[in-house]
C-alpha cells in the first residue's frame, strides 16, 4: 500500500457557538499529515468563537465568516467554494468524529475506487444507549428512505464525515442552508453517477446538553429533501 500524499486534503469545518471546542478541533485536524488546508466557517457565532478565530494565525488555516447564522449547508457551501484541493472532507467542530480517520476516508479516493466516501458512525449498536438510541433510530429511518430513493446501501446517510474528490464538488450545487444538506449531497452525488463508498469510523457522541444542535425539525426537512432532490428532473 502506497503512502498517502502529505497535504493533499482540505478540511472544511462549519462551526456555530463552539467557543470551548473550536481551538482543540483545529489543533487535532492540523496534526494529520494529509491535511494541507483547513477552512473554518464561522456561522454567525455569538459566544466568543468569532474572537478566537479572528485572533488565530496559522498558514494552513483560512477563516470565513457569516454575519448571521445561516446553517450548516450554507457553511459547507462557503467552505467548498474556498478551496481547490484535490480532496475535501467535512469535519464537524464538536469532534464527535476523529480526524485520525482521515487517512482511511480518503484512501479509496486516492486509489481510484470511489469518488465519495462516507464515514459510518453506527457499526456497533451495543455502544448506543439513552438518547443515542433515539438519534440512531431517526438516522436509520432517514437512511433507509434515502437508500430507497437512491438505490444505495448506506448505513449512515446523515454522517458528518463525507469526503469528496474535487471533480464531484464542481458538479454539485448546494441549495440547502441547514441540515438538509446531508440528504441533498447524497441524492445529488448518486444521481450524478459518482461511486459512493462507506467505511467505519470512530464516534464519540455528545448530548444536547453538550451543545448538539440537530433536532426533529431538521429530520422533517431531511425527509422533504430526499423526495425533493430525488424526484426533481435533472438539469
Amino acid at each position: 500500500m502506497t503512502a498517502l500524499p502529505e497535504g493533499c486534503l482540505a478540511v472544511v469545518i462549519p462551526c456555530f457557538n463552539e467557543v470551548e471546542r473550536i481551538r482543540p478541533c483545529i489543533s487535532r485536524v492540523l496534526e494529520q499529515s494529509v491535511v494541507g488546508e483547513v477552512i473554518v466557517v464561522d456561522d454567525g457565532s455569538t459566544d466568543g468563537t468569532s474572537d478566537i478565530l479572528r485572533n488565530m494565525s496559522h498558514e494552513r488555516v483560512t477563516v470565513r465568516a457569516h454575519t448571521t447564522n445561516r446553517g450548516k449547508g450554507a457553511s459547507v457551501r462557503t467552505g467548498f467554494k474556498s478551496t481547490s484541493a484535490p480532496y475535501v472532507v467535512i469535519q464537524d467542530s464538536d469532534l464527535e468524529q476523529d480526524p485520525s480517520d482521515y487517512g482511511q476516508l480518503i484512501r479509496p479516493l486516492i486509489d481510484g475506487v470511489a469518488d465519495v466516501v462516507y464515514g459510518s458512525r453506527f457499526p456497533d449498536r451495543r455502544r448506543l444507549q439513552g438518547q443515542y438510541w433515539s438519534h440512531f433510530l431517526a438516522n436509520r429511518f432517514l437512511t433507509m428512505l434515502s437508500n430507497a430513493a437512491t438505490g444505495l446501501n448506506l448505513s449512515d446517510m446523515e454522517t458528518g464525515y463525507k469526503a469528496f474528490r474535487r471533480d464531484v464538488l464542481t458538479g454539485i450545487q448546494i441549495e440547502e442552508n441547514r441540515f438538509g444538506v446531508e440528504p441533498e449531497l447524497t441524492v445529488k452525488a448518486s444521481r450524478g453517477g459518482w461511486r459512493i463508498m462507506e467505511i467505519r469510523v470512530s464516534y464519540s457522541p455528545r448530548t444536547f446538553e453538550d451543545g448538539k444542535k440537530i433536532g426533529w425539525r431538521d429530520g422533517m426537512r431531511s425527509v422533504y429533501c430526499i423526495f425533493l432532490y430525488s424526484l426533481r428532473r435533472r438539469r
